[in-house]
């Protein structure tokens, strides 16, 4: 059974799914001692704050990847009408893979003031 890279946002300032969130996908390259973040997906959470598929399903590659979640633009909907601001923009976060046969779960738990995350199953 070949591996998986899935992702879920929760917005633990409204305990609530963060739904409606741009997250981009990078593999991250070295060339010549110089990193480069090369696009290779990208999606919109749904209502459970989750992809509707998984990234890589069956493309895991070992290496170093990136997970770029647009918060800012997720809170700007819905933050100004109540006078408190995010001061994230883009959240990155990075990890590597090294069995291409695992399931990679990286949740993002996000609030206006803080952010977390962990391997998750």
């Amino acid at each position: 059974m070949a591996g998986k890279l899935t992702t879920h946002v929760l917005d633990t300032s409204r305990g609530i799914p963060g739904s409606n969130m741009k997250v981009e996908l990078y593999v991250i390259q070295e060339e010549h001692g110089l990193e480069r973040a090369v696009l290779i997906d990208k999606g919109v959470t749904n209502t459970d704050g989750r992809m509707d598929t998984p990234f890589l399903e069956d493309q895991l590659i070992v290496g170093i990847y990136e997970l770029r979640f647009y918060v800012g633009a997720y809170y700007e909907t819905f933050l100004v009408k109540s006078g408190i601001r995010s001061i994230w923009d883009v959240i990155p976060l990075r990890f590597e893979i090294v069995n291409i046969d695992e399931h990679y779960h990286v949740p993002l738990l996000v609030a206006p003031g803080g952010y977390s995350t962990y391997r998750g199953s």
